[in-house]
């Protein structure tokens, strides 16, 4: 069964989404603050975490923060206030993998949920089904990327992705060579079609950097197309 976790602080919100969630047949637990939700976690695991922002204590943009750094890539969904771009912007920063500003329509959520499960099976399947007796890798430049355990892996290290950002990196490789609008970006990796602040994609463009780039300062792969976006290489000519 489907275990998601709910962090949210409103009582009658968190229950109300445990209700639903549950009729809908998941298993879900509640936290009511940051530090419990992390307590939650280190209890789990879960499938999916909804992530509020407002929390008491640790915000919600901590509590990811800290997820991703301690090697925790559990898909979750920002649940923010108002939506606004600089929400967004800081959730992406932080490593969630989806956001969905309040209020919001119970169908819309589980519709969500259930693209960030996708996501993750898809990534599993292609992977089997592309190689089956080993993972999925792509050699870029000095790098190789698993894409199925999600990693990033060059001499003795090892960088895990999170969904979005393995997303992002997949459709890049399918785009090879072409530059792809930020724009293109957004609505056909992540489904935002709202008015997105597009700097959402260029601070995942550098994180990728950082992680594939031997001098992310003086990229060789993930080049930036003046005026339109980015384009990724994976042999560059010397």
């Amino acid at each position: 069964m489907t275990r998601i976790l709910v962090v949210e602080d409103e009582e009658h919100l968190a229950q109300g989404l445990r209700f639903n969630l549950e009729a809908e047949g998941y298993e879900v637990a509640t936290a009511e603050s940051g530090e419990r939700g992390l307590e939650e976690i280190g209890a789990g695991p879960f499938d999916v975490i909804l992530m509020d922002v407002m929390l008491p204590g640790k915000d919600g943009f901590e509590v990811v923060r800290e997820l991703r750094g301690s090697g925790n890539f559990t898909p979750t969904m920002m649940l923010t206030a108002r939506g606004q771009a600089e929400d967004v912007l800081r959730g992406f920063e932080a490593g969630a993998d989806d956001y969905l500003p309040k209020p919001f329509d119970l169908s819309i959520l589980q519709a969500r949920i259930q693209g960030l499960l996708r996501r993750r099976e898809w990534l599993k399947k292609e992977a089997e089904a592309a190689e089956p007796e080993g993972p999925t890798e792509l050699r870029i430049g000095a790098r190789v990327v698993d894409f199925e355990t999600q990693q990033i892996l060059w001499d003795d290290q090892a960088q895990q992705l999170t969904v979005m950002e393995t997303d992002l990196l997949r459709y890049l490789v399918r785009a090879e060579g072409k530059p792809v609008s930020r724009k293109a970006l957004l609505e056909e990796v992540w489904g935002v079609r709202e008015d997105t602040d597009t700097r959402a994609v260029d601070n995942f463009i550098v994180r990728l950097r950082r992680y594939l780039e031997p001098d992310p300062s003086k990229p060789r792969h993930l080049l930036t197309v003046r005026g339109l976006g980015y384009r990724l290489v994976l042999e560059p000519d010397e």
